[in-house]
């Protein structure tokens, strides 16, 4: 995403990326903690080509220290969340793997750390892991957030849970942790989990051989019987072997159509454009 131009500038000034005819600054928060001050620009979007992004090792899966960053084709660090535009044309969407199917390591996106790298998230300085393996590709739909000042008023109500938009990827193959795949979106399902709003929206990767079979939410329940059932019961109970009470559903406990899943999908990605031009307060999340 950088060019010669860009990293010159960097060299120079406190600036580090180009957006449109300005420049991004970095800059330090009360916090201590140093982000970049990101500006919404199409053309710093369209310099990167998600074919081209590969994910990076940092240190040993399964320990504090263990990142995955993104890299594009010139070994440059990239954000998942922030870089890896959203959309990839005619209603396709791109979608980061945090978690492969069959796993059980609570990977996610650190959106509090520069350039926002995959770790293994953690409680009271131990590493998580989910009771059971999930049963498939798990991660975000980038350049999305879940705004915890908006009020959902067909959901209860319900503020967002201040993370980008979770994505439940259901075709057969096993993904890689930070692989980027290109999807459809089928269905919405509204988990309310601890009184935050927790979208998960159900898609298809392109590659699966039954992709072009499904396009809308009954699709999904023709060709993958029982799917979108194991998937809301599986989101639903997997917080009680630790104690907790079962997570809810909004919009009668029941997926959404595709038509619902987009309007998320936008509605989100406008609170993102928000965020990132800084109308509303970062707090602690890195926009670099």
């Amino acid at each position: 995403m950088a060019t010669a131009a860009t990293a010159s500038a960097t060299a120079a000034t406190r600036f580090t990326r180009l957006a449109g005819a300005g420049l991004r600054r970095a800059a330090r928060l009360p916090t201590a903690v140093r982000y970049q001050r990101r500006v919404v620009a199409t053309t710093t979007t369209a310099l990167l080509r998600p074919v081209e992004l590969r994910p990076k090792e940092q240190g040993v899966p399964e320990t504090l220290d263990y990142r995955v960053f993104l890299v594009d084709g010139g070994g440059r660090k990239v954000s998942p969340w922030h870089d890896v535009p959203l959309r990839a044309g005619d209603g396709v969407f791109h979608f980061v793997v945090e978690i492969p199917k069959e796993s059980s390591a609570k990977m996610e996106v650190a959106t509090d750390e520069s350039f926002t790298p995959i770790k293994q998230d953690t409680k009271k300085g131990n590493l998580r892991y989910y009771p059971y393996n999930i049963n498939w590709n798990y991660g975000l739909f980038p350049q999305t957030w879940e705004d915890p000042t908006f009020a959902n008023t067909d959901v209860e109500g319900a503020l967002g849970d201040n993370d980008p938009v979770d994505v439940v990827e259901i075709g057969e193959r096993r993904a890689n942790v930070g692989e980027v795949l290109k999807v459809k979106p089928l269905a919405a399902l509204a988990m309310i989990d601890e009184g935050e709003l927790d979208w998960k929206i159900v898609a298809i990767s392109l590659d699966d051989p039954k992709a072009s079979l499904v396009n809308d939410v009954d699709d999904v329940e023709k060709h993958f019987p029982g799917t979108l059932t194991a998937i809301r019961d599986w989101f639903r109970d997997y917080k009680i072997p630790d104690g907790k009470p079962a997570n809810r559903f909004g919009l009668g406990n029941k997926p959404t159509s595709k038509e619902y899943a987009l309007k998320v999908i936008q509605e989100t990605n406008e609170s993102w454009e928000k965020l990132v031009k800084r109308n509303i307060p970062a707090g602690e999340l890195s926009l670099a």
